[in-house]
């Protein structure tokens, strides 16, 4: 039975492996959206600080979106 559970957990791994590759899609809200505009424009690149006021999303995912929605380059404040 624990040799079952450990396969399945290997599985789910494999899956984990896919499913950060799709991180870099995570879907934002648009309420999520512009609330990271504003702290952006507030903090800049405070990746954990705008994390913090949007619950149930990290400082890594908010990063990777900014950085796939906007060149830093481009982006005016």
């Amino acid at each position: 039975m624990a040799t079952s559970e450990d396969s399945s957990h290997h599985d789910n791994s494999s899956g984990s492996q896919e499913g950060n590759m799709k991180d870099s899609q995570v879907h934002f809200t648009e309420d999520e959206e512009a609330l990271i505009v504003r702290m952006y424009n507030l903090v800049g690149e405070r990746w954990s600080l705008i994390a913090g006021r949007i619950p149930g999303r990290t400082a890594e995912e908010i990063k990777k979106y900014w950085i796939s929605r906007y060149s830093t380059s481009g982006f005016r404040k």
